[in-house]
């Protein structure tokens, strides 16, 4: 399997793994400021941007696999792991499936699996029945727009949007890598890492509670909420979630 990656900076690794969708340049809001403190490597998942597309569908426990690799390939016997969304529910496979290479483990706008969590929230849902009637772009711009909170900063919507244009998405990629998503049934094992659980409380698509289910499933998680802010809060208060990071990870 080929995975795209890149790395900036120096200090203890830190590994980013992405959600549905978003391929290794929508980190870019906060790289360069975790650069300056560590090792920061962050990937194309599989399906997506400049890494290998298989047929899917694929699983969580094979994107895991894939992170592993990246590990692997940089040299790295352990890193911190942020993931987001079902980057997410991936950094908690990573997790079971080698605990050893994890060192302290973030999990951002994310999902305990469908055997707990609690279902997407009635706004994606009907966003997701109305893209069929909408223009590719027209349906684009909605999802963009439904992924951020309440009164994003102004900017954020078009800067997302116009680099999803330019990035545009494989459809059997995406499909492959959203059967990862609603398969995940949760995780096998314990997860004993010390873990950080963010959530946006205006979150439109993972219900904000599911950073509850997951804490209560995880002995001393601590969970961050992050007021009016929604699925990408990363983008929309980078400076502050780079803060909020990197007290947990020196603390």
């Amino acid at each position: 399997m080929r995975i795209a990656w890149a790395e900036r900076g120096n200090g203890h690794p830190l590994l980013l793994i992405q959600g549905l969708g978003y391929a290794r340049w929508s980190w870019e809001p906060i790289v360069p400021a975790l650069a300056e403190q560590y090792r920061v490597l962050f990937f194309d998942n599989r399906g997506i941007g400049d890494s290998d597309k298989p047929e899917g569908p694929y699983t969580a426990g094979q994107m895991a696999e894939d992170a592993l690799q990246v590990l692997d390939e940089a040299g790295i016997g352990q890193a911190h792991v942020l993931g987001a969304s079902l980057g997410g529910m991936i950094a908690q496979e990573l997790a079971v499936l080698a605990p050893e290479r994890v060192a302290k483990l973030v999990l951002c706008c994310t999902h305990p699996g469908v055997r707990h969590g609690l279902p997407m929230p009635e706004q994606t849902v009907r966003l997701f029945q109305a893209a069929a009637t909408l223009a590719p772009d027209d349906a684009l711009r909605r999802f963009v727009e439904n992924a951020l909170g309440d009164d994003p900063p102004a900017g954020v919507a078009d800067e997302l949007y116009r680099r999803r244009l330019e990035n545009p998405l494989d459809p059997a990629g995406w499909q492959a890598q959203a059967a990862a998503g609603t398969t995940f049934l949760g995780v096998d094992g314990p997860i004993e890492h010390e873990t950080l659980i963010v959530t946006g409380t205006a979150d439109n698509v993972v219900d904000p509670r599911n950073s509850d289910v997951l804490a209560e499933q995880i002995p001393g998680a601590r969970v961050e909420k992050l007021a009016g802010l929604g699925h990408l809060f990363f983008w929309e208060d980078a400076p502050g979630f780079v803060r909020i990071v990197r007290e947990f990870l020196d603390g």
